[in-house]
């Protein structure tokens, strides 16, 4: 069993879409929303995160021994909506296992997030689509599920906190609020600009918004994650997860194997011996030399329809991105009986090798050739892949294709150190993490 702090958690109806009339405030509409009704003279705490020069490596070591400022802020606020009875259900007491084998796939048997979440409520086939205001949004929560606004400081680039800052509608801040339906401790969701309504797609500005998150929470088990649309993402409002994982993500030990670098210094590579696909990048002079890198990939593939999950790992310093293909093989019934009737809709944890298991059958029966199986089907195929690469580095690269080294396709060298730096055109291109 995994060695991961928990802590008990009151379980309530709070969410449940009918409220009992009676239990409602008497001003706004009752449920003490974050739209205009009720959003008048309302405070939360505000985190305003430090900024750097473009010419400085903006991200700091990701160390397992300090706590940052930021991190014991989110679990501080984390637990006193445990106490206060704002989630679904109680995720502390779902069983987790790591699952004997060479990847250390990571099972949880979590039956209340497949009774209670949020069904989705838009098409899987189109990978944008524009805001709906009638469908459910993030407009819609109740002010108890916000933990904190996250801006970025204009105090000469310090870092400030104020306890009870008054939210600024006109600018539209950012939020950081619970994860209703949790998969794992201290789950929660960053929502850049809510009030802007933005649709589910990435952009450079709150790409770079999110890499901030992760660099400043501190922590190496706070990872946080993105779904597109047709990609397992539920909610057709941008937003991106995070929580806390005390091991490693499977993906996070694959081998990988560097075929480019940049002239901004992000390396990119992609993953080698792993049931799904993916491209990795590390690096970069700045933190958004490396965000608008990442940002550039995401927008390339949204542009084409094609669905994809991200990872942003190692406090900011690396992210996979991961194209994929499940919804579209189930809905041209490609995927097998046994597989649908699992329920598992592999998104960016899943795929990350975090499965989130409905059945109490299949986390018994959990094993790392079942995993596989299932990621398997979730990713493109060899050729498919190359297809998709192709566009990604137009891309990255357009106009300034002079800006790029190659590595050659030799694998002669192998290392076991997982930050090996290769200089562009180097052969040690295998890098095993």
């Amino acid at each position: 069993m995994l060695r991961i702090k928990r802590v008990p958690t009151v379980v309530s109806n709070y969410q449940k879409e009918e409220e009992d009339e009676a239990v409602r405030h008497v001003s706004g509409c009752g449920k003490n929303c974050l739209k205009s009704c009720c959003i008048q003279d309302a405070k939360l705490p505000l985190y305003a995160f430090k900024t750097v020069g473009k010419k400085d490596l903006s991200l700091p070591e990701c160390k397992e021994q300090t706590v940052a400022f930021l991190d014991s802020l989110i679990l501080g606020e984390w637990e006193d909506r445990v106490q206060r009875g704002l989630f679904r259900y109680d995720v502390t007491a779902c069983e987790t296992k790591v699952i004997p084998g060479e990847y250390g796939f990571i099972a949880q048997l979590n039956e209340g997030r497949h009774l209670k979440k949020r069904p989705t409520e838009f098409r899987v086939d189109k990978v944008l689509q524009p805001f709906d205001e009638s469908k459910f949004n993030f407009t819609k929560v109740g002010q108890e599920e916000i933990l904190l606004q996250f801006e970025a400081s204009n105090d000469d680039g310090e870092v400030q906190f104020f306890p009870n800052a008054p939210i600024d509608v006109e600018n539209s801040p950012s939020f950081v609020a619970i994860n209703v339906s949790p998969i794992e401790y201290g789950h929660v969701l960053l929502i850049p600009r809510i009030f802007e309504c933005l649709p589910q797609r990435i952009d450079h500005t709150n790409f770079l918004l999110a890499l901030h998150m992760a660099a400043e929470a501190g922590n190496p088990y706070f990872r946080l994650g993105y779904n597109s649309l047709g990609a397992f993402a539920t909610i057709n409002h941008l937003h991106f997860q995070a929580y806390y994982l005390a091991v490693p993500f499977p993906i996070e030990m694959a081998p990988i194997k560097k075929i480019a670098k940049l002239n901004g210094g992000v390396k990119i590579s992609k993953l080698l011996n792993y049931p799904v696909r993916g491209l990795v990048f590390e690096g970069g002079n700045t933190l958004e030399e490396l965000s608008n890198t990442v940002s550039d990939a995401c927008i390339c593939l949204q542009n084409n329809n094609i669905p994809y999950n991200v990872l942003i790992s190692d406090c900011g310093r690396q992210i996979f991105l991961l194209p994929q293909c499940y919804a579209e093989k189930q809905a041209l019934g490609e995927v097998s009986t046994e597989l649908l009737d699992t329920q598992v809709n592999p998104a960016v944890w899943e795929i990350s090798g975090h499965m989130v298991l409905k059945r109490k059958k299949d986390f018994d029966e959990a094993s790392e050739a079942n995993a596989w199986r299932l990621l398997a089907e979730v990713s493109l195929s060899e050729e498919r892949f190359q297809e998709v690469n192709d566009l990604i580095f137009q891309a990255i690269t357009s106009g300034k294709l002079d800006l790029i080294s190659q590595c050659p396709e030799e694998n002669d060298a192998v290392t076991s150190n997982p930050r090996s730096s290769m200089m562009a055109g180097s052969k040690e291109c295998l890098v095993l993490q």
